[in-house]
């Protein structure tokens, strides 16, 4: 698990040093505080930092072929490494250490571009080929890893976070007014944009090529909804069982002390009962809590550890919001408003202080359909025909029912009125059209609509069922953009490296061919999943609801962060930068403070950009992002 940077100049253009190498690693030591190498030559500069996982002694990079002539840096794991190299070996490949990346260095020079899809894993590839003069970075099937894409007249710059392109000489960054007005609908950046304007993500699943100063983008993974599996539901039990647990084998070859995170929840649990039938010592996890009830899940997780028969380490927090938003808003790099990005931290802080490596239960949701706007959207999907009817009773029903049920009303009948995809992104925004407008002030018209920001995630076709629908949408963004962005950025904040064995994407293709109702039923979601579960956890977490990973902000706003959100509000700064419209803010936190609306994720999102813009527009010249219309 690591950190990479670097850039490759066109053909004519000035050298890169090895000093802007070094510079760009500079900023991500905390992704790989064990080692920092550099390749430069006369076209480019490759960086990395490493935090050791395998092969500790020999894994350095760069890291070359025999001749030297193919350079490569990556950050992440290839879990399949091993029978990569014995396949490798047998056609006749030395290898010089056991790391995973020499592995992808000759599994390059043995199938060239199509190496990539052999391998399973989450990883963030920059590979210079001296001898084409071909740069190729290439971006795992889902996103685990991070990968940032700057394409200048005379170069191409490359990074895993924001920060390091700042480092790199010459780098002149501005605002990105449609990355803005995305942040504002959704909480999070929608790729393929960034926050600044010529920065943009390499999509998952896909490589790029930079050739004679030009790059060209190609895709070697597309998840596939179709055509469904025809499973009994006995038969489909057996196969789910043995991919899961095959995904958790496979993420559990490590060279240093590991561990999981366990929240007490059905996709945590399964992870952490898979890895106990494979190890011989108790599985270490780690659970966080806050002292308010609804945001606690310790005795749910205390539960699953004594069934299962780990050494569990737990850990209610009191912890400083404003000395760890300022936290957050250097790690994440991006406006970023998804608060469950705080306990994501405190949670890899407490895994660090014993482990160096973690398993996860993320992307079970979007997986085997677990949140709760899919039954929302199914539902509406099914009342389609009672759209002329929902609007007439959300208009006429104020003198009949209360304003918290008309508005109620009025909410879902504008979602009726919505064409697809719209109306299962306004269930998806973080933030309600109306405010959204209201927040970006003037602006908010030449963004197009609320939620056009999202467009480009989705592009082409979607498939043809409606929960496939919108799962692919949740694929495209939601998952990469937001839950594995946190995942990513506050693991690696405590230098902790996560793995996800539900991305594993042999269990993905065939969880996303299950028919319908093998994945919604009675109600619920993860139906296939919680029958396969049942062999290894007990009744009451699989009766469990769903409870996200979240934090008390609306009693936060009325109290640690009041005090804040009012200076950064009233600030001269705040109203001067013009990000969004000091009116619409302080109604905001009006409205919370005098218990009127609960604002507190509006104002996290308002806090949280400006926190940024501070740190990012306001930095010494070194660092500086302008903002531009």
């Amino acid at each position: 698990m690591c950190g990479i940077a670097g850039y490759v100049v066109a053909p004519g253009a000035a050298p890169p040093s090895a000093a802007s190498g070094h510079a760009m690693n500079t900023p991500i030591v905390h992704r790989g505080p064990d080692d920092e190498g550099v390749y430069c030559d006369a076209r480019a500069v490759l960086g990395m930092r490493r935090l050791a996982i395998i092969d500790l002694a020999a894994g350095h990079q760069p890291i070359s072929n025999a001749d030297g002539s193919v350079q490569l840096v990556f950050n992440g794991e290839i879990y399949n490494y091993r029978e990569l190299r014995a396949e490798l070996a047998a056609r006749g490949h030395a290898f010089r250490t056991h790391s995973d990346a020499e592995v992808i260095v000759q599994a390059y020079e043995a199938w060239g571009e199509g190496c990539f899809a052999r391998l399973h894993g989450m990883f963030a590839i920059a590979l210079w080929d001296t001898r084409a003069q071909v740069l190729l970075l290439a971006r795992d099937r889902y996103g685990e890893k991070p990968l940032y894409v700057a394409e200048q007249p005379d170069r191409l710059l490359f990074a895993s976070e924001l920060k390091s392109l700042l480092q790199a000489p010459g780098f002149v960054a501005t605002l990105d007014r449609q990355g803005l007005h995305g942040y504002v609908a959704f909480g999070y950046v929608p790729s393929p944009r960034s926050i600044l304007a010529g920065v943009r993500k390499l999509a998952p699943g896909h490589f790029l090529r930079y050739r004679d100063g030009h790059a060209s983008v190609q895709r070697y993974y597309e998840l596939c909804f179709a055509p469904k599996m025809q499973l009994g539901e006995a038969e489909a039990c057996e196969e789910l069982a043995r991919l899961l647990d095959q995904a958790v084998a496979s993420r559990l070859v490590s060279d240093v002390p590991f561990g999981a995170f366990l929240s007490g929840g059905l996709d945590s649990s399964v992870v952490v009962a898979l890895m106990a039938r494979h190890l011989t010592q108790p599985v270490k996890t780690f659970s966080i809590g806050f002292r308010e009830a609804a945001f606690n899940e310790l005795d749910d997780a205390r539960r699953v550890a004594t069934h299962i028969g780990t050494e569990h380490h737990e850990l209610v927090v009191e912890p400083d919001a404003v000395a760890l938003l300022h936290t957050l808003v250097w790690h994440l790099d991006e406006p970023f408003a998804d608060a469950s990005a705080l306990p994501t931290y405190l949670v890899a802080q407490l895994a660090r202080r014993h482990v160096k490596m973690a398993l996860s239960g993320d992307a079970g949701d979007e997986a085997f359909a677990g949140y709760s706007r899919y039954l929302r959207y199914l539902a509406l999907h099914r009342l389609g025909a009672l759209k002329p009817l929902a609007a007439a009773v959300a208009r006429l029903g104020g003198h009949v029912l209360g304003d918290g049920r008309r508005r109620r009303l009025l909410r879902i009948a504008e979602s009726l009125r919505l064409p697809f995809p719209e109306n299962y992104l306004s269930v998806v925004a973080l933030t309600r059209a109306e405010r959204a407008q209201a927040l970006l002030g003037e602006a908010a018209g030449a963004a197009g609509g609320h939620y056009d920001a999202l467009a480009a995630a989705y592009a082409g076709d979607l498939p043809d069922e409606p929960l496939d629908r919108i799962v692919a949408i949740d694929f495209a963004s939601y998952l990469p953009d937001d839950i594995l962005v946190k995942v990513d950025r506050m693991s690696m904040a405590n230098s902790l490296e996560s793995r996800a064995p539900l991305l594993d994407h042999r269990l993905i293709d065939f969880a996303a061919r299950l028919p319908a109702n093998l994945r919604i039923r009675g109600g619920r979601g993860k139906y296939l999943l919680r029958r396969v579960a049942a062999r290894w956890l007990p009744a009451e977490v699989l009766a469990k609801r769903k409870q996200g990973f979240g934090v008390p902000l609306a009693a936060w706003f009325r109290g640690p962060l009041r005090e804040l959100a009012q200076d950064l509000i009233a600030s001269r700064a705040f109203r001067e930068r013009g990000l969004l419209a000091p009116r619409a803010a302080e109604e905001c936190l009006r409205q919370h403070l005098s218990g009127a609306d609960d604002c507190s994720e509006a104002l996290w999102l308002i806090l949280s950009l400006e926190l940024w813009a501070r740190r990012y527009l306001d930095a010494p010249a070194t660092q500086r992002v302008e903002a531009v219309p």
